[in-house]
């Protein structure tokens, strides 16, 4: 039982605790988020009507994607390892919020002594002891804050990830599905290489032709099969590749066998720079860095001044039950200490903090300006595409006209087959650089959609 003496001791050091308390009682200013605002353009260079959602791959139209994704997003490993990244960031923060509150700690402790007349007497001890720190200057709270800003920008990253991820699937995939046309398309000029050339065996047997023609024809036909055998590897390169971002090893995961690109979607309305910067999850992560900087700056100068902590301590000693649990002693105590002399240590730490947080500025900074060059890229690298596809259609039709012009004159005795040749290779060279056009004009398009995006609801 605790006595009257005992009490007043007790109310006595609560007392002087608290006096400490109200005297000390302002807390440290925390130091103001400095200037971040980077000069922005008022509007994008370009923009269309089409409003599009989070998950922008569906712009596509393809279920073939948007099962690939859908996959990628639940299997892929370097996703899961950002998944875990944001638990260990939960679990640092819920460590941080716990210095809120008290610890307690108990104890039990025996005794035995051996008495000269071969007897012996035991005791056991109980105690318990409980600290409590007052955050006088918002310690525990700016480091709970930093801790809560980290986490919202892991929260961010993992955003992110998810995002280029599914981005890397969709570039991926339109990839195969070049290379498989490429595939098809080469295969196809083989069988007109190879017919031209037994069309120049026979004139060349009814003594219509040279024999030069046919070797050149020939080569031709081998320069077609060559670049069937690196269409063909590439085709099986991006298989394995599209794989690995599934989750699965080369050669174990079902990819869908379409073939075929699909059609650009409308233009996506771009919105205003400004509004850039609260979708795009990289953006918002480089700014939550800043916060967390700040908070480690308030942080690093409240480790300057003094902490007080108010302690409770409580045991009981006795030889038997009865008396361990009459015997009680409780002792309330208040410990103020602060630093005298440290060397600069302190100082120190808050010099780096300032730096860490202008490092993060500039950071984010830095981010945002990139963030604009890449919708003002993906801009004109799309409209510029366009062009250069529709002059490419126009070279395609040119050169087939020529093509089968330049036939009828050789047969005709008029032009020289060379020039048949040239005609033939430019006309199969111009379609498979059409085919890879189109598929960079995909990509374009991937890389507007990414750069405009923000975070979307994916699998943990």
């Amino acid at each position: 039982m605790v006595s009257k003496v005992e009490g007043r001791k007790i109310s006595t050091a609560l007392g002087q605790g608290l006096a400490v308390v109200l005297l000390a009682g302002c807390s440290v200013e925390r130091p103001a988020v400095r200037e971040t605002e980077v000069e922005l353009p008022v509007n994008f260079s370009a923009t269309g009507t089409e409003v599009v959602g989070d998950q922008w791959w569906r712009e596509f139209r393809d279920g073939s994607l948007n099962s690939l994704v859908s996959r990628s997003l639940a299997g892929n490993f370097s996703l899961q390892s950002a998944a875990a990244r944001l638990r260990q960031a939960d679990a640092v923060l819920r460590r941080a919020q716990s210095d809120l509150g008290p610890d307690v700690d108990g104890s039990i402790e025996g005794t035995a002594f051996e008495l000269s007349d071969d007897s012996s007497i035991g005791g056991l001890t109980v105690g318990l002891g409980a600290s409590y720190e007052v955050d006088l200057w918002g310690r525990i709270q700016s480091s709970i804050a930093a801790e809560n800003y980290r986490r919202q920008a892991t929260l961010e990253d993992y955003q992110t990830a998810a995002l280029s991820l599914s981005a890397e699937v969709a570039l991926t995939w339109f990839q195969l599905l070049e290379a498989r046309e490429q595939v098809k398309l080469i295969e196809g000029q083989i069988e007109t290489n190879k017919q031209v050339v037994q069309s120049l065996e026979a004139r060349f047997v009814q003594g219509q032709g040279r024999g030069v023609d046919i070797l050149r024809q020939r080569q031709l036909l081998e320069a077609t099969r060559e670049r069937l055998t690196v269409a063909e590897l590439q085709e099986e390169v991006l298989a394995n590749q599209l794989s690995v971002y599934l989750g699965s090893a080369p050669g174990t995961a079902k990819l869908p066998m379409t073939s075929g690109l699909p059609a650009l979607p409308r233009k996506p309305s771009t919105g205003l720079p400004v509004a850039l910067l609260k979708r795009r999850p990289d953006v918002r992560s480089a700014f939550e860095q800043i916060k967390a900087a700040d908070s480690d700056v308030a942080t690093a100068l409240t480790e300057r001044y003094p902490r007080l902590t108010l302690g409770l301590e409580t045991g009981g000693t006795g030889s038997n039950s009865s008396s361990l649990f009459s015997n009680w002693l409780t002792r309330v105590g208040a410990d103020l200490a602060g630093p005298i002399l440290d060397g600069g240590e302190r100082q120190a730490e808050v010099a780096r903090t300032r730096a860490v947080l202008e490092e993060a500025i500039a950071d984010y900074r830095q981010t945002v300006v990139e963030a604009i060059e890449e919708v003002e890229n993906a801009l004109v690298r799309e409209r510029k595409q366009l062009e250069r596809i529709s002059k490419l259609e126009t070279q395609v039709s040119l050169a087939k006209r020529s093509s089968q012009q330049l036939q009828r004159e050789f047969i005709n005795g008029v032009s020289e087959y060379l020039d048949v040749l040239t005609a033939l290779d430019d006309e199969q060279e111009l379609r498979r650089t059409l085919l890879v056009a189109r598929r960079e004009l995909l990509e374009y398009r991937v890389a507007l959609y990414r750069a405009l995006a923000g975070g979307f609801n994916s699998t943990k």
